[in-house]
């Protein structure tokens, strides 16, 4: 299982943050399409930053509640208590349309409606010759809603994956930081997150 370490950092200097392949083609051929996950803190929030390379684009969705999963899409699954199997997951297309939802897998998986989401999470989306990228911040203290304890002290370790994948695009794909064991397309799947471990 790979892991990752999340540096701490006060203003995201993306340049700084390591990467993160996301290149496990899952379920299907992967069609020449290139993702990368950057993750950093500042004590206060996650920040996340994600880039796809793209050629055909899709995005059609932008109403709240869309199943963006349809579209060109990049995911962060997260569980903040490695020992039980609650996840978070963060799915965004390029017009920052974003799904929001929290569970221990597809069986009882709750949809999540924040007051002010896209504000409130920071996102922010921009389009490149070559594919296109989002941002976004996670406040701990959304986080705290559900796990009253959790703090991003050096040492802690998370679980979570990240994920490229397009149903409807004109090349569907699906791709993973850590490898999926599913033999059907699920990513809701907290048994294959990898570790993430706050610096």
């Amino acid at each position: 299982m790979k892991s990752y370490t999340v540096c701490r950092a006060s203003a995201p200097a993306w340049e700084l943050v390591p990467e993160i392949e996301v290149n496990t083609a899952l379920w299907l051929p992967n069609p020449d399409i290139r993702m990368t996950a950057q993750v950093c803190h500042d004590g206060d929030n996650i920040f996340v930053r994600l880039r796809a390379w793209e050629e055909n684009i899709r995005a059609f969705l932008s109403a709240p509640d869309s199943p963006v999963c349809e579209d060109s899409c990049m995911e962060f699954f997260f569980s903040p208590d490695p020992a039980e199997s609650g996840y978070f997951n963060v799915e965004i297309n390029p017009n920052g349309c974003f799904f929001l939802g929290f569970g221990h897998g597809r069986h009882d998986l709750c949809r999540l409606f924040p007051e002010n989401g896209t504000e409130l999470f920071n996102i922010k989306t921009a389009r490149h010759a070559d594919g296109w990228e989002v941002s976004y911040r996670i406040p701990l203290a959304f986080i705290r809603k559900y796990y009253p304890d959790f703090e991003a002290s050096q040492g802690r370790k998370m679980r979570a994956n990240f994920y490229k994948c397009g149903d409807k695009c004109k090349k569907p794909h699906y791709l993973s930081w850590n490898p999926v064991t599913s033999e059907t397309p699920d990513f809701h799947r907290p048994c294959d997150f990898g570790d993430v471990i706050f610096g």
